[in-house]
């Protein structure tokens, strides 16, 4: 295999050359194998969210387990010369030997929580940095969208945007973030052969004028994608000329012709990808029902997004699944998702970066996250509040023993929660994925993923998922680590204020 194919396959080297020329300063000044940590998180969801979906974490790890299987003449492309010669051939030799804490795919998260830990050598963590943005940040941004306009709805939505995506890497994941986050289906064919997972799709305007521009060469290519098509599912496509005078009249003929009705098994039914969708559906549905049809399902495409589904579904409009393609595919509003990885620890000491900007201020430290949650008579088991801790704090030490703990806002100390022993359930956040440097957990089918983030759905309440001012839902941060993270900050404005030339 020559160089540049290989290279292609590796996406661990998707990375940028500072990650390298810093790691040259690491490796010269004996700094390469001092204890990182390092955090992934995001700092504001997209779109006025109270949170995120994670997706991506599997894609992370086997980029992880990649580092190190590269040629050394990869390297001499951007480290070129006699000086970076003893540090080219460490590179080409290098595996990550660290551990990895993650989030699992389908959890929902919240600002500032380490979705990613990795702990290790400061160089093998520090390579990371853009290969694993870069998976996360996109698939996190079309999970996240995916559950905006599923939420949408009760109906069921398909995922069809591979066309629109930003390239085959991007349409391939994407549709498998979609999918964690409530899509039904997707269309694209490697992502349902890569997840196992299948799946869907019909015809195109083209397929219907292939048979002729013309009323009367609609009603063939219907006939034929029967006859060709017969006991899977049925899907029309009716509005390439005319909807309602017609395409749906066509439809009606086709079906009587080949004996498709309600009693079909595959299941049958019309899509309309233009016009009006409220008015057309509704007009479809009176004349299918007129006629018979009662169990002919339509299906609505046409630029949708979570927006435009709220307004139909206010309508009353008669569609009972929606088809979402660039909306979801590009994560059109909000296209660049803001998870960030940073230093938060090094050889045991905690970091941070202090910044001129309050809301790039991070927190210090070996964390870990938990999940309260309390079981109410009439809505069943709750989240009540997320509390990120420095392992091993005390409050970490009270969480895992079961007792009684209180939790204060972050940024109005007087605000306080008191938990009482046996009263709660904690759920902890983030899990070791990989340790030595390999994966230590099973893998998780596409469908577990998807269950996973609709159990996890499940326990907020109505108004903490509903898109439009979301309630807020509680995330805080343990004593210890918020006096380590004032510590270290008045301790550098300390020194700044003495700093002198």
């Amino acid at each position: 295999m020559d160089l540049k194919f290989k290279t292609m396959l590796n996406i661990a080297y998707c990375s940028d050359k500072y990650q390298y020329t810093m790691g040259k300063s690491f490796y010269d000044s004996g700094m390469k194998d001092q204890h990182a940590v390092f955090n992934m998180f995001y700092r504001k969801a997209p779109e006025n969210n109270n949170w995120a979906v994670v997706s991506g974490i599997d894609e992370v790890i086997e980029m992880i387990e990649n580092l190190g299987n590269m040629d050394p003449a990869f390297f001499e492309k951007f480290l070129p010369g006699e000086e970076y010669s003893e540090f080219r051939g460490y590179l080409s030799a290098m595996k990550f030997t660290g551990t990895v804490y993650a989030m699992r795919e389908g959890e929902i998260v919240f600002p500032n929580q380490p979705i990613i830990i990795v702990e290790g050598p400061l160089i093998e963590a520090q390579v990371l940095e853009t290969p694993m943005l870069c998976i996360m940040n996109h698939q996190m941004a079309v999970a996240t969208k995916a559950s905006r306009v599923c939420r949408a709805t009760n109906r069921p939505v398909s995922e069809f945007g591979s066309r629109r995506a930003h390239g085959p890497w991007a349409a391939t994941y994407g549709a498998k973030a979609a999918i964690i986050a409530g899509c039904s289906t997707t269309s694209n064919i490697l992502t349902g052969a890569m997840f196992d997972y299948g799946s869907t799709g019909t015809m195109a305007h083209s397929y219907v004028t292939a048979f002729g521009c013309s009323v009367k060469g609609e009603f063939t290519a219907y006939d034929t994608y029967i006859k060709t098509h017969k006991g899977e599912p049925i899907i029309l496509l009716i509005d390439t000329y005319d909807t309602l005078r017609c395409g749906i009249l066509n439809a009606m003929k086709a079906f009587k012709a080949n004996g498709i009705d309600n009693d079909y098994p595959g299941g049958y039914g019309v899509r309309l990808d233009s016009g009006d969708l409220a008015y057309l559906s509704a007009e479809c549905r009176r004349i299918l029902d007129e006629n018979g049809f009662t169990g002919c399902k339509i299906f609505a495409t046409n630029s949708l997004d979570e927006y435009l589904i709220t307004d139909l579904e206010r309508q009353g409009a008669c569609i009972d699944s929606y088809g979402v393609g660039d909306a979801i595919a590009t994560s059109k509003a909000n296209p660049c998702f803001g998870n960030v990885y940073k230093l938060v620890e090094i050889d045991g000491e905690g970091v941070i970066k202090r910044s001129e900007d309050k809301i790039k201020l991070i927190n210090p430290g070996f964390q870990i996250t938990y999940r309260i949650m309390k079981t109410d008579p009439q809505k069943g088991e709750i989240y009540k509040v997320d509390v990120t801790c420095l392992r091993g704090d005390e409050l970490s030490k009270k969480i895992e023993a079961g007792e009684s703990f209180t939790v204060c806002d972050e940024y109005d100390r007087y605000k306080y929660k008191t938990f009482e022993a046996g009263e709660y359930t904690a759920l902890t956040l983030q899990h070791k994925v990989m340790e030595n440097g390999k994966r230590c957990v099973p893998f998780h089918t596409l469908m577990e993923k998807k269950e996973y983030y609709n159990q996890t759905l499940s326990h907020f309440s109505p108004s903490e998922r509903r898109l439009i001012n979301p309630h807020y839902y509680k995330v805080d941060i343990s004593d210890d680590l918020y006096n380590l993270k004032m510590g270290i900050i008045n301790r550098i404005v300390k020194e700044i204020n003495e700093f002198e030339l």
